[in-house]
């Protein structure tokens, strides 16, 4: 698990286990959003085990899952909530980091920031937000 930098306060991978909570501790997460349902995929750990992981690191935790295609706009709050409330740097997952990307892109667009700039940072980390890009410059 290597997190992708959106910005200076958000950060996204893929799936990660309880054992990649330390990591992101050292590098100063102070919350941890799960966009992954669980039970999405045989193996996946579970929500519970990685919040058990964040508590003993000292890490907030929030589980905001999203089914593929299921970018409904309580879930975009709930991303733009759990991003604001934030004490410190953000790490959010799904599968391919791509869910966690689409919802702190949507939130950053309903919080009145910058299409373009949304736009380039994800962009810089490797997302292509071509699906949803034209509800960034709204």
């Amino acid at each position: 698990m290597e997190p992708r930098i959106l910005d200076a306060g958000m950060m996204v991978s893929d799936q990660i286990a309880p054992g990649d909570v330390a990591s992101l501790a050292a590098r100063g997460v102070r919350l941890i959003v799960n966009n992954r349902p669980d039970g999405e995929e045989p193996g996946q750990p579970s929500g519970a085990e990685i919040a058990r992981a964040a508590e003993a690191a000292g890490i907030a935790y929030r589980h905001i899952p999203v089914a593929p295609g299921g970018l409904t706009p309580d879930r975009i709050a709930a991303m733009g909530e759990a991003i604001e409330g934030a004490q410190g740097p953000v790490f959010a997952f799904c599968r391919t980091g791509t869910r966690s990307t689409f919802l702190w892109a949507l939130a950053g667009a309903s919080a009145g920031k910058s299409g373009a700039d949304i736009l380039r940072k994800a962009a810089d980390a490797g997302y292509d937000l071509t699906p949803i890009a034209h509800h960034l410059s709204r």
